[in-house]
């Protein structure tokens, strides 16, 4: 499964506000990431949104290299990391990531941050009992 089509993606407003309101993050520098499973069936067990401060990079060519790479980072290490603790039916992760470095890195550096990233939100889900 290493596609990433728009059924993954985070887009509905109203799952954003909620995701931001009741959701709980950590930090793992580059990346800040928000979680919270809601109730409900879906065709993938996580949805994810991805952003870059516009604020930090003013271009939005830059915005767009950090997006892509984190995309593909994320397309490649989900299947793997992610999705098998993500195997209950009636609850779908609804994941935010977002870029809050200063500069610009090469793309193995967002691989392997990344899915640091992944093992931690794996060891704080099962502490909190969430799976």
């Amino acid at each position: 499964m290493k596609t990433f089509t728009k059924e993954e993606r985070l887009c509905s407003r109203k799952s954003l506000d909620l995701l931001f309101k009741n959701g709980s993050s950590f930090l793992l520098y580059p990346f800040r990431l928000s979680y919270l499973f809601v109730p409900g069936k879906s065709a993938f067990p996580a949805q994810v949104v991805i952003n870059v401060s516009k604020k930090r990079f003013k271009r939005a060519h830059d915005r767009n290299l950090i997006k892509r790479r984190t995309r593909e980072a994320y397309r490649l290490h989900k299947s793997t990391d992610l999705y098998p603790l993500l195997n209950q039916d009636d609850q779908t992760l609804l994941l935010s990531i977002q870029f809050i470095g200063k500069e610009h890195y090469e793309y193995a550096f967002f691989e392997k941050k990344l899915a640091g990233a992944f093992k931690k939100l794996i060891v704080t889900l099962q502490a909190n009992g969430t799976d």
